[in-house]
C-alpha cells in the first residue's frame, strides 16, 4: 500500500537546505546593514567636508584644526559616536559598536592653487567590508 506524503528523509533534506540557506543570509544582511549604517557617518560628515573647504577657499590654505572651521561636531547618534577636523583638514568619523566599532579618516587633496579636488577616506581602522567601495583601502 503506497502512502501520500512526504517520507522522513524527504522532510530532513529540506531542513538541511533550508538551514544551509539560512546560514549563508544571516551573515550576508547583518554585513549589509552594518554598510548602510557606515554610510550615515558619511552624509553626517558632509557638514564637515563643506567647513573644511570654505575654510581652504577664504584662507588658501587647509585648516590648523576644528576651531578654525567654525564647525560644531553633530550629537553622537547609535550609529556615529563622533565627527571631528583635525590637523590639515583631517576629518575623522568614529563608529559605535553598531556600525564597526572603528573609524574613517577623509583627507582632503589639494592642487596648487589650494583649491580641494578629491576626498580620500581610505584611511581609519574600521574593517574594509564595511566601507563603501570608494572607500576601501
Amino acid at each position: 500500500m503506497r502512502t501520500k506524503g512526504f517520507t522522513l528523509i524527504e522532510l530532513m533534506i529540506v531542513a538541511a537546505i533550508l538551514g544551509i540557506l539560512v546560514a549563508i543570509a544571516i551573515p550576508a544582511y547583518q554585513d549589509y546593514t552594518i554598510r548602510a549604517r557606515v554610510v550615515e557617518g558619511l552624509e553626517m560628515a558632509s557638514a564637515a567636508k563643506l567647513a573644511v573647504v570654505e575654510t581652504s577657499l577664504i584662507d588658501n590654505t587647509l585648516p590648523a584644526n576644528q576651531a578654525d572651521t567654525g564647525y560644531t561636531s553633530p550629537a553622537p547618534t547609535i550609529n556615529v559616536a563622533s565627527i571631528a577636523i583635525g590637523n590639515q583638514g583631517i576629518i575623522t568619523i568614529t563608529y559605535t559598536a553598531n556600525a564597526g566599532n572603528g573609524t574613517i579618516t577623509m583627507v582632503p587633496t589639494i592642487d596648487a592653487t589650494n583649491r580641494i579636488l578629491t576626498w580620500d577616506c581610505t584611511g581609519g581602522t574600521l574593517i574594509s567590508k564595511y566601507r563603501p567601495a570608494y572607500c576601501r583601502p
